[in-house]
């Protein structure tokens, strides 16, 4: 999942991205309002964690903005040190799905987020379960049939979002954008050096492979149906 980090005190914004990144998140930073602004114009976000006090726009505009601009599919958790009623009920108002207040434990932080990121699917904890796959995002564990998968970072990152999607074409660019930051090269084959790894990680010798590549189309993640 691709994540958006805006705060202008860099210190607690680069904290926020470092953590997030040992959970397997792609994340960017801005350090203001219209930076935000400028990145969410040309990324399709999942969900943006948005400080609201700064210098300029603040979260409450920027908030505003996001949702003319994407219709409430990017979900907003405001990060703010006002606790008021009144300041939650301003956020909420302009389409922030969820309110932190500052000081927060990081710990609480991931689970909003893996909250917010539930709310589009059928699933209703932090586990994914996709025929024999099971994936465990609270306790960074991914297995098929009970037997541990030994995942990379990236390859859990990439082997969630299959999950999230289970049956869905997901064209290269689709993946790149969400399973990876602005700092992977577009021009590389790291996609398809990434799925074809997590691919056989995640099969068993000589069954019919979990992640299928569909030529000039993308990848997808098979959906196993019982018998009629």
């Amino acid at each position: 999942m691709r994540l958006l980090v805006v705060d202008d005190e860099d210190d607690l914004a680069q904290a926020v991205a470092k953590g997030l990144r040992r959970e397997g998140y792609a994340v960017d930073i801005a350090a203001s309002g219209q930076d935000a602004l400028d990145a969410v114009a040309i990324t399709d976000y999942d969900l943006v964690c948005l400080d609201l006090t700064m210098a300029g726009l603040d979260g409450l505009d920027v908030c505003r903005e996001i949702r003319a601009m994407d219709q409430g599919r990017c979900r907003v958790l405001m990060l703010t040190a006002r606790d008021s009623i009144n300041d939650r009920v301003a956020g909420l108002d302009v389409g922030a799905d969820d309110y932190l207040v500052k000081p927060f434990a990081f710990a609480e932080l991931s689970a909003r987020i893996r909250m917010l990121l539930r709310r589009d699917t059928a699933q209703t904890n932090s586990l994914l379960r996709v025929g024999p796959l099971q994936l465990d995002a609270a306790r960074h564990q991914a297995r098929r049939d009970g037997r541990t998968l030994e995942l990379t970072a990236k390859e859990f990152a990439l082997l969630r979002y299959f999950m999230t999607y289970p049956g869905e074409v997901l064209s290269q660019e689709r993946l790149l954008e969400h399973v990876w930051d602005t700092n992977a090269d577009p021009f590389t084959n790291t996609v398809r050096v990434t799925v074809g790894t997590l691919r056989r990680k995640v099969s068993i010798q000589d069954e019919v492979a979990l992640i299928e590549t569909l030529i000039g189309s993308g990848y997808r993640l098979v959906v196993e149906t019982s018998p009629a």
